[in-house]
């Protein structure tokens, strides 16, 4: 039977990865998401899970490492500064095709930078932040049950490909409360295919995981491997959200945060008589190219919306193949556009169209 709380953005994550089965979390103290390290904290204990409060973040991810080759399901979560810190580990999760998940709950930067919710660690996520040529399936939620719904998937689709997954949030929406509905009697996440886990060799064959490969042409086979892996995911993850975009010839293109600021937007830009419409990126990896080229196949006109100087409008225009048609709007160091700057912007490329006629 389906229950309803009034719940953080970061609880609902925490709960999340419990339900789906998390039992094991290592983590340390950052803003702005620190109440979900808190909640974890609390919620192993009841579920007979290991907590841990690493001494740094390269130590809780390595943790992680740790956790996961014994099959564990483990999450590690941390906000911009400190997410930069576990890249080594991250990468070697990937090399070594390890599950786990990773949370980022994305403050202002760079550098130390501030606490509000910012969405500048776009490339970090998507582009690999560490060393070699790893990626990392990456969901981006926009509100508090999608932070709980996402944070359960991704345990199933590191499970599935053997791989770190990412749920990228903000402090807005780890901070924000809302309504979250879930069955109380929710199954964890089946496990998937065990036959590489590290537990113990008797009356069987020895395994070995690693990411170190010496011999001639052995790292490079291992490269392909995972690159066959990256382009089946491109093939069958990819998702998106689209608003109003049956006869819309102004779109905005936005994620996470932005997305609901996008939403309100469409909806006061339609009044206006602009046949204004959203188009949000899911998974920014593997991002929806294919859907916003097609989109783009019908003179359609973007603005990209953003918390950042720009990053996923880099996508957009690779996606579009036309910079002229992609506008982009930003507020940077945890300012958050607000409607009217978005509307300000669509209605300037409306005048700029008018001009050229």
């Amino acid at each position: 039977m389906k229950k309803k709380y009034l719940s953080t953005g970061n609880e609902a994550c925490g709960e999340g990865a419990v339900r789906a089965g998390c039992r094991f979390y290592a983590g340390y103290p950052i803003t702005p998401q620190n109440e979900l390290t808190a909640y974890m904290s609390r919620r192993m204990e009841e579920e007979n899970g290991i907590f841990i409060q690493a001494e740094s973040e390269l130590a809780a991810v390595s943790m992680v490492f740790g956790a996961a080759v014994t099959g564990a399901k483990a999450m590690t979560t941390s906000s911009s500064p400190g997410i930069s810190l576990k890249q080594e580990g991250i990468s070697y999760m990937a090399g070594c095709e390890l599950p786990g998940v990773i949370v980022n709950v994305v403050r202002g930067g760079p550098g130390l930078g501030n606490i509000s919710g910012a969405q500048s660690d776009y490339f970090q996520s998507t582009k690999g932040g560490g060393h070699g040529d790893y990626r990392m399936i990456v969901l981006a939620p926009a509100s508090v049950q999608e932070t709980f719904d996402f944070t359960y998937e991704s345990f199933g689709l590191a499970d599935k490909y053997r791989m770190p997954v990412m749920v990228l949030t903000d402090g807005i929406l780890g901070q924000m409360m809302e309504k979250l509905e879930f069955d109380d009697d929710i199954q964890a996440v089946p496990e998937g295919d065990r036959s590489w886990v590290l537990d113990g060799a008797k009356a069987r064959e020895a395994r070995c995981i690693k990411s170190l490969f010496l011999g001639d042409g052995a790292l490079e086979a291992h490269n392909i491997k995972l690159q066959k892996k990256y382009r089946k995911i491109e093939k069958e993850e990819v998702r998106y959200e689209t608003y109003k975009l049956e006869d819309a010839d102004k779109v905005i293109v936005a994620y996470g945060s932005v997305s609901r600021i996008g939403k309100a937007c469409v909806d006061r830009l339609r009044e206006e008589g602009v046949k204004a419409g959203l188009f949000r990126p899911v998974t920014l990896w593997p991002f929806p190219y294919k859907e916003l080229s097609d989109l783009a196949k019908k003179g359609t006109r973007f603005l990209v919306a953003e918390m950042s100087a720009g990053q996923m409008v880099e996508d957009v225009r690779l996606a579009v193949q036309d910079d002229m048609r992609v506008a982009f709007y930003g507020r940077m160091g945890g300012e958050v556009p607000t409607e009217e700057e978005i509307i300000e912007q669509v209605k300037r490329i409306k005048e700029k169209e008018k001009r050229k006629k």
